[in-house]
């Protein structure tokens, strides 16, 4: 009997306790359902339409997705895109990596060094785009400057050129990106036991050893997840190229997002827009599902 009522009042706190957590994590579902799903569903909808935000809605199918790929400034817009992620992310990943390992290892100052590293990512990224466009500028710009004193007669006019407009850019975000992951890397360096140290002392590893054996074995999972959120930072990637070249020299910079930007809110083609942003999404998910299945295979 005894234990019968225990049981009762043992559930009741159960489904008590329950209750109170739905009601903590209502906000968050109504904040993805308003802000994410309805969204998304919408933009699915509009893909398969000629929508342009005055004009009645038709129904077109896929006519939308199959124009896309003869369109030279979406191909384009993809191509950029897909350099600018194969470049930035392994960068900002494996010098986010080195930089955290040095502050680790009890670099002298190692907390003012953490500090100047992690203030571009929590400054303006218009106030830091505004002022590398400074830094680029070819006439007045530091950047010329200091390689015109090195001897370099005609320094590259870094946004006005379509051959260096892009890599501009992605010298700004790496710069920019470092310090947000050293933060990441450096607490999962904060978890790593150190008795695997000690014993790869013991067994004769020097420092390269420990980081190839030890360090980056244990942060597996830190990586893939600063991997996949890099990743998906950088198919998004709009701010720093609008404000800094808007797309130019010619379309030399023109990214996806950028792309979506201007058909929906310039030309105001919203289905056509939204068809490109399917596109997106399906590349982001593509990516993230491999990152997952990759993941789990090393794991196995």
């Amino acid at each position: 009997m005894e234990k019968t009522t225990l049981q009762k009042r043992s559930a009741a706190i159960i489904r008590r306790n329950r209750k109170k957590a739905y009601l903590f994590l209502l906000p968050n579902f109504l904040g993805f359902f308003v802000f994410t799903l309805i969204p998304v569903i919408t933009a699915l909808v509009y893909s398969l339409t000629d929508y342009d935000g005055n004009n009645r809605m038709n129904f077109v199918g896929l006519k939308n997705f199959l124009q896309l790929f003869s369109d030279s400034s979406f191909v384009f817009s993809l191509q950029n895109t897909l350099i600018y992620t194969i470049v930035t992310v392994p960068l900002i990943i494996l010098l986010s990596l080195l930089v955290s390992v040095l502050m680790n290892n009890g670099v002298k100052g190692a907390p003012i060094y953490r500090a100047i590293m992690l203030f571009p990512h929590i400054a303006s990224i218009v106030a830091v785009t505004v002022v590398w466009q400074f830094l680029y500028n070819a006439k007045s710009g530091p950047i010329n400057q200091i390689l015109q004193t090195f001897g370099v007669d005609n320094p590259p006019a870094w946004l006005s050129n379509q051959k260096t407009a892009l890599i501009a850019v992605m010298i700004m975000i790496v710069w920019k990106g470092i310090g947000y992951y050293m933060i990441i890397y450096l607490a999962g360096l904060r978890g790593i036991p150190a008795d695997q140290y000690e014993a790869a002392t013991v067994d004769g590893a020097n420092a390269w050893e420990k980081l190839r054996y030890v360090t980056i074995p244990n942060l597996r999972p830190v990586t893939f997840y600063a991997t996949i959120m890099c990743i998906i930072n950088s198919f998004q990637v709009f701010t720093p190229i609008y404000v800094m070249t808007k797309g130019g020299p010619g379309r030399a910079t023109s990214v996806l997002v950028l792309k979506i930007y201007e058909d929906a809110f310039v030309n105001y083609k919203f289905g056509y827009a939204s068809a490109e942003a399917m596109i997106l999404f399906l590349l982001i998910l593509i990516v993230t599902l491999i990152q997952f299945y990759h993941n789990k295979k090393m794991e196995a």
